[in-house]
């Protein structure tokens, strides 16, 4: 694949930036996509350019990659989102859903938040499973556990569930099912990251009302001088152009 204006990721989202400091903040954006934070700041997001599509790209969040400070931040950022709704419990989604969970739940006052995970233990059930299939996890067979000992957390409670991003919506759907089917009543999601609007149609109308997102990453599409809006594109590049990276 012939690279666009695609980078190494080390040195992302390990800082938050003032609006100011940045020098392109509109398109085309080469490199990197400057996601706008409720508080007006800006945490830039590497371009990552799809290996089956290599004219179109996203603006990714691995929050595992972060640094702390950002990670403080987005949960700060997140459960300021979520407080109005006065949730009981926080789920967090595996798995780097997990890493801003128990940031939320502390931010709302909660002592303890509830984890579901991708690996069944032998104690597990899996009636309190559902599966998930999804781009980032294809192959069939995959499920979401929740621990049989924290079912009774969830009969009867508003719960938010928390997770790093939300894309295809897929998973946020299958957890959504199965928490909803334990009597569990979900308030409303909370992620890190919008990543497209893919998700809104996997969820459905009523659902995609109650998801809340800390900032938008939209879908991407190369042009001569590097990736704008894809729904805002000018033509395409062709697969090999004379100004891609090497």
């Amino acid at each position: 694949m012939t690279r666009h204006f695609t980078e190494a990721t080390t040195g992302y989202w390990q800082r938050i930036a003032e609006a100011d400091e940045l020098a392109q903040p509109g398109p085309p954006w080469r490199f990197g996509y400057p996601a706008r934070l409720p508080d007006g700041r800006m945490l830039m997001l590497p371009i990552r350019q799809l290996a089956n599509e290599p004219r179109h790209a996203v603006a990714s969040l691995l929050v595992n990659h972060a640094a702390l400070d950002v990670v403080d931040t987005l949960g700060t950022l997140l459960a300021h989102r979520l407080a109005p709704l006065s949730p009981e419990l926080v789920i967090g989604l595996p798995t780097l859903g997990l890493a801003l969970a128990p940031l939320v739940a502390r931010a709302l006052g909660h002592a303890r938040y509830l984890p579901l995970g991708y690996s069944r233990k032998f104690w597990y059930d899996d009636a309190l499973s559902a599966p998930v299939h999804s781009i980032t996890s294809p192959v069939p067979g995959k499920r979401i556990y929740l621990d049989p000992n924290l079912r009774p957390l969830i009969e009867g409670r508003r719960l938010v569930l928390v997770d790093d991003a939300v894309s295809t919506g897929t998973t946020l759907r299958a957890a959504w099912e199965l928490i909803e089917s334990l009597g569990g009543e979900v308030v409303a999601c909370g992620v890190a990251m919008l990543q497209g609007t893919q998700w809104a149609n996997k969820l459905g109308t009523e659902r995609a009302a109650r998801v809340v997102g800390v900032f938008e990453s939209p879908l991407l599409q190369a042009v001569p001088e590097g990736w704008v809006l894809r729904d805002e594109a000018l033509p395409m590049l062709p697969a090999c152009s004379p100004n891609s990276l090497p």
